[in-house]
């Protein structure tokens, strides 16, 4: 073969794609590259063939790829989720020991002694609650109780209902007879009738508060009961020999299942509204604090002269600061703020007052002359819906005096919400920034300030008997524990936090449940402390779940049957009530039929109260029942390590400077009379001058 021949064959095989010459080096800019020919490749990326269809299959198509890529995310994290739930041992879930029928729909109920109140359409039942018999039922037309209480008195009780016009009433509940002692704000007149938003009884049913809102103005109503006078009254020989002879029912055992056989009414009630008992003895009136505006003084001598005592100082009223200053700082305020001022403002609504009954202590000072018997309250403290004041109020008074607050303590922010222990011992003051500052009532001093994560707002506060863990077990100490608190704080987004505080050390917070990120049907709606167990709350989900947590461990002990017959509802507010002193709660149960809302037949619908007893359950039964450690056992287990020395002379040189308080109660006096004289003198000098 010729060279030349030889020379054409090799061309010939040299394949295609192949490119004679040194490899080019392309230029660092993209427009400065060559252009090959495009017709000859194929495409490398698949969304390059999808970006070449034309509108609108374009869109459509990537539309369709966003939502298969949901759909596959979202089936991923529900896969995901029944693994963890498949790894996890669910809780023991347990049915009611009874159920209570009721025929028309509750719209409140509570618990004193051994009675069950419920409150509805055309006023309110009494059941007995060893054999879920309803023993009496107060019925007046137009009258549909929407809230009710009940304070236990010893051997009677105290029932509050206040109805849908916001008409609050009194009765009297003494032997199996009831008694209507007055409605506190019913008149003739209805263009005048005030309604009840609020009202509280003291501890032992010596005062009650009633916070009144009426024509446009709000107020609260302190009244002081005659509960002495009244038993007296109601066991006047006269009065026995006029009522009816009582049929006793045999008691049964609250754990046997309710038929309709035993279900019938008990007859055991009489009602006595011909017999006028004792009206309650009216105290004062309090009213919202007044704006702050610039003051009438001339100087500051005026200013002593004119305040009479030492009382309210703090408040803000008593001040000697001119209009011009108030003109000036509110015009810099809406200069610096005048972007998020220009939006329309809603109407403010009127203020709320939240107010507790406190027990005599080294914080609430009262007159030498007054003479208190113990275990009685003696001062209203309060406090108003956007103030940062809590006000202190004396009980010892009457009509006639002056309403000014003997205490005030000013907070740094607004105070949200306040909640008083059981015991009278312990207060928190929630403020609107999410800091919460503890005080030991009794000792008279703070535990300290403690604030929840950023961005966390109180929602409620529930107290719990303060608990140790002894041998793996929540147990109460006996006899009386001092300067120790706990406490459970509900936020506003569903998480549950822990709240503990012990002597002069400071408050310590623990997050018990976090707040749901994406599942929000299992968020926690209400919780209730349950005092006959130690460190056990029940916390109630939107789900319509009802479970059982021990805050120690911060882990659920078991579950109770739903009292919801259907789950379409998203927001629950359950109706139950727990018991103070025995080891069960009772919760409403509505039967629906898949309904959303109750049928307008409220009479027809059938309603039942389940009844769960914790004594009754394996799980819970021995926590019931061996839920106390003495003192002794409690001081060889810890051997008291926990009170430094340090700390404990600080807590004993706080109780000696606050026992000082009421010897210096009249020398402060003193030294408010003097200079109020002096005050005065100097002022009549001026005006010689």
């Amino acid at each position: 073969m010729s060279s030349s021949r030889r020379s054409r064959t090799q061309k010939m095989r040299v394949p295609q794609f192949a490119q004679r010459g040194p490899l080019e080096v392309p230029l660092p800019t993209e427009k400065d590259w060559p252009v090959d020919d495009e017709e000859n490749y194929e495409f490398q990326d698949l969304n390059m063939g999808l970006d070449s269809l034309p509108q609108p299959y374009r869109m459509i198509s990537k539309l369709v790829d966003l939502l298969i890529g949901w759909a596959w995310e979202l089936i991923e994290e529900r896969e995901m989720l029944k693994e963890v739930e498949s790894n996890q041992i669910p809780p023991t879930i347990y049915s009611p020991c009874a159920e209570i029928q009721h025929s028309t729909v509750p719209s409140c109920m509570t618990i004193a002694q051994d009675y069950l109140f419920i409150g509805g359409a055309k006023g309110f039942s009494i059941y007995n609650l060893y054999n879920a018999k309803r023993m009496y039922v107060w019925e007046k037309p137009k009258v549909d109780v929407t809230h009710i209480w009940a304070t236990d008195l010893g051997n009677e009780i105290l029932i509050v209902p206040v109805d849908k016009m916001g008409i609050v009433r009194l009765f009297y509940f003494y032997k199996d007879v009831l008694f209507l002692v007055k409605a506190i704000n019913e008149v003739d007149d209805t263009s005048k009738q005030s309604t009840c938003v609020k009202m509280k009884i003291s501890y032992g049913g010596d005062f009650a508060a009633f916070l009144l809102q009426g024509s446009g103005d709000v107020w609260l109503d302190v009244y002081k009961l005659p509960k002495d006078s009244w038993l007296k009254e109601v066991e006047h020989p006269q009065l026995a020999l006029n009522s009816k002879k009582k049929i006793r029912q045999p008691q049964l055992n609250p754990l046997d299942p309710v038929t309709a056989e035993n279900a019938e009414m008990d007859v055991s009630i009489s009602f006595k509204g011909d017999v006028k008992l004792s009206l309650p003895v009216y105290i004062m009136k309090i009213k919202p604090p007044k704006p702050i505006t610039g003051t009438t003084f001339k100087s500051p001598l005026e200013c002593f002269a004119k305040i009479e005592d030492y009382y309210g100082m703090g408040s803000g009223q008593n001040h000697f600061i001119r209009d011009s200053h108030w003109e000036q700082h509110m015009e810099v305020f809406y200069t610096t703020y005048k972007k998020h001022l220009d939006k329309e403002r809603e109407e403010e609504p009127l203020s709320v007052a939240t107010f507790h009954f406190l027990l005599p202590s080294c914080i609430t000072t009262m007159p030498s002359e007054a003479k208190i018997p113990p275990g009685v309250v003696c001062t209203l403290g309060m406090h108003w819906t956007g103030s940062h004041n809590f006000f202190f109020y004396s009980l010892n008074k009457s009509p006639k005096d002056k309403v000014d607050p003997e205490n005030v303590w000013p907070c740094a922010a607004p105070i949200a919400m306040s909640q008083l222990s059981g015991s009278s011992s312990y207060l928190v003051l929630a403020c609107e920034d999410g800091v919460l500052i503890l005080w030991d009532l009794i000792q008279g001093f703070p535990f300290g300030v403690v604030a929840l994560p950023e961005g966390y707002f109180c929602q409620s506060i529930q107290f719990l008997r303060f608990f140790v863990v002894h041998e793996g077990q929540n147990m109460y100490p006996e006899g009386p524990v001092k300067s120790q608190m706990k406490c459970v704080v509900l936020c506003t987004n569903a998480s549950l936090h822990l709240v503990s505080a012990s002597g002069t050390r400071g408050p310590t917070i623990e997050v018990l449940v976090k707040k749901p990120l994406k599942h929000l049907e299992e968020a926690i709606c209400t919780v209730a402390v349950i005092p006959a167990l130690p460190g056990m709350v029940l916390i109630f989900s939107r789900n319509h779940s009802v479970s059982l947590m021990d805050v120690a461990k911060a882990e659920i002990i078991c579950a109770f049957a739903s009292p919801v017959s259907h789950q379409l509802e998203v927001s629950w507010k359950p109706l139950f009530v727990v018991s103070a002193y025995h080891p069960y709660f009772l919760i409403h149960r509505s039967h629906s039929d898949g309904e959303t809302e109750p049928t307008n037949d409220a009479e027809n619908t059938p309603n039942s109260i389940l009844y769960f007893n914790f004594e009754a359950y394996p799980l819970l039964e021995n926590i019931s029942k061996n839920c106390t450690i003495s003192q002794k056992v409690l001081a060889d287990c810890n051997a008291l390590p926990q009170v430094l020395p340090l700390e404990k002379k600080c807590e004993l040189l706080l109780q000696k400077s606050f026992q000082k308080l009421a010897k210096n109660e009249a020398n402060r006096r003193d030294w408010w009379v003097r200079l109020r004289k002096y005050s005065m003198f100097l002022h009549r000098e001026n005006l010689k001058k």
